[in-house]
């Protein structure tokens, strides 16, 4: 399965398992473009159709709808949390969290949850958690949901991010053994809807960075310049390559190998953090 994969990274993803052969569920908003990308998909499958199941994965009740229908249809291989999302403008979810912390790490953070019994039953199977070079530049204190300051919404994206990739690690220590790997892929960039629509506006970086946007906007653009295909690739190298038998916890990067892994991410106060905010505000 993989979510926000009508479009973009997502879909090549997509369309990268269903060559390999696997029977590839693509999760969505809308309905129209969900068709269109299960008519890409099947073009290129090789095993069985592929299949488009709604849900706004904004919302937690609709994750946990989500997770029940798939909960149904038993034992699942690879699940891929492509989901992302970065905003111009402070907003909050219809939960009424933050939106950036809801769509980047709550939302598949409660999905993964809810699917480790089909996950432990499709074993050995893996769970691919898409990151970000942003989560460099990320504040990281967990004390709260949101952090002190003002809203710039990169680095807020790059915050949220890391919360996910701190689980994502703690996640893969306690799974070891099981059969369940669990890795996060770094795509790099791309010319996405997201990229398109929100790296253009310098209010999303913080004031001294908007002293130097002309710089800094040469750079965002140079980084999402490249197709989402070539992002897709480590997302499609964690999800299936065989070197990874046997591993886990691993940090794929842009060029579909393991890198290290970014400062911070395994700070003790951070998953004690990230691990009592996710419970507390998406409960199983």
């Amino acid at each position: 399965m993989v979510t926000a994969g009508t479009g973009g990274i997502g879909l090549e993803t997509a369309k990268g398992l269903a060559e390999r052969g696997y029977a590839v569920t693509v999760v969505g908003r809308d309905a129209e473009r969900g068709a269109r990308a299960v008519e890409e998909v099947a073009s290129v499958a090789t095993g069985a159709a592929p299949c488009f199941v709604a849900a706004d994965l904004a919302s937690l009740e609709e994750v946990r709808a989500l997770a029940a229908q798939l909960a149904a249809e038993g034992p699942l291989h690879v699940l891929v949390n492509n989901v992302g999302a970065m905003f111009d403008r402070h907003r909050r979810n219809v939960d009424g969290v933050e939106a950036s912390f809801a769509v980047n790490h709550l939302s598949p953070y409660l999905l993964t949850e809810l699917l480790l019994e089909q996950l432990r039953a499709g074993a050995p199977s893996r769970i691919v958690n898409v990151t970000s070079g942003a989560v460099s530049l990320a504040k990281r204190t967990f004390d709260s949901v949101e952090p002190p300051g003002g809203y710039y919404g990169f680095h807020w994206y790059g915050r949220a991010k890391l919360a996910h990739l701190v689980y994502t690690l703690y996640l893969a220590e306690s799974l070891r053994g099981t059969g369940v790997t669990v890795f996060a892929a770094d795509p790099g960039g791309a010319a996405t809807a997201m990229t398109n629509g929100t790296m253009t506006s310098p209010k999303i970086v913080s004031p001294p960075l908007r002293l130097l946007w002309p710089l800094v906007r040469r750079k965002f653009e140079r980084s999402t310049a490249g197709p989402a295909s070539m992002a897709a690739r480590s997302s499609f190298f964690a999800a299936t390559d065989a070197s990874l038998d046997g591993r886990t916890g691993v940090l794929i990067g842009p060029g579909a190998v393991p890198v290290p892994v970014p400062r911070g991410a395994r700070d003790p106060r951070a998953v004690e953090n990230v691990l009592r905010l996710s419970r507390q505000l998406a409960p199983r």
